[in-house]
C-alpha cells in the first residue's frame, strides 16, 4: 500500500510539474504575442541665432613717424585679430561697430571687417561712432557662418593735434538685423 501511495505521489508530482510547465508556457506565449504601443506629438522650432566672437585684442597702435612738411603722420595699423559669426536669420543681417568714447580731435580710428558672407565696407571712420550712432561695417550677410575674418584697424593722427599719451577705447561689434 505504501508503494501504491508512493507511486501515486510520484504520478501526482509529474502531473503537477506538467501543469506548472503548461501554465508557465501559456503565460510566456501570451506575453510574447502581446503588443503595446504609444505615440507622442513633438513640436520643434529654431529661433533666430546671432553670434559673434573675436580672436582677442589688437596690439597697440602707436604712431612714430611722419613726412616732413606734411600734417598727416604715418598711420599705424593692426591686422592681427579675426572675428567669426553665425546667423540663421536672413540676408538683412549686418555688423555694426561703435566706441565707448569719441576720439580726440585730430585723431582718427578706422576699421575694416573682411567678410565672405556679406558686403564689407572698407576703412570706416569710427572715431565718433558711439552706441547711438554705430557704424555699419558689413551688410547683407548671408545665412550661415563666416569664420576667422580679418579685423583691420588704422590709427591716424595730425601733427597739429600734438602728442597723445597711451589711451584706450572699447570697440563693440554687434551682429543685428
Amino acid at each position: 500500500m505504501k508503494t501504491n501511495n508512493k507511486i501515486r505521489c510520484e504520478e501526482m508530482k509529474k502531473v503537477l510539474k506538467s501543469i506548472v510547465i503548461v501554465v508557465l508556457s501559456l503565460g510566456w506565449i501570451e506575453q510574447a504575442s502581446a503588443q503595446a504601443t504609444t505615440t507622442q506629438n513633438l513640436t520643434f522650432a529654431v529661433n533666430a541665432v546671432y553670434k559673434i566672437a573675436t580672436s582677442g585684442n589688437p596690439g597697440p597702435l602707436t604712431i612714430t613717424s611722419g613726412t616732413a612738411g606734411t600734417d598727416a603722420l604715418t598711420s599705424a595699423t593692426d591686422n592681427s585679430t579675426t572675428y567669426s559669426i553665425t546667423q540663421n536669420f536672413g540676408n538683412t543681417v549686418k555688423i555694426t561697430a561703435y566706441l565707448d568714447a569719441a576720439m580726440p580731435a585730430g585723431y582718427t580710428l578706422s576699421l575694416t571687417l573682411a567678410s565672405t558672407k556679406g558686403t564689407s565696407i572698407p576703412n570706416v571712420d569710427i572715431s565718433n561712432a558711439l552706441s547711438g550712432s554705430a557704424a555699419n561695417m558689413v551688410t547683407a550677410i548671408q545665412i550661415g557662418a563666416d569664420v576667422n575674418q580679418v579685423i583691420s584697424y588704422t590709427f591716424s593722427a595730425l601733427a597739429s593735434a600734438g602728442t597723445l599719451g597711451s589711451t584706450s577705447r572699447t570697440i563693440t561689434l554687434t551682429i543685428t538685423n
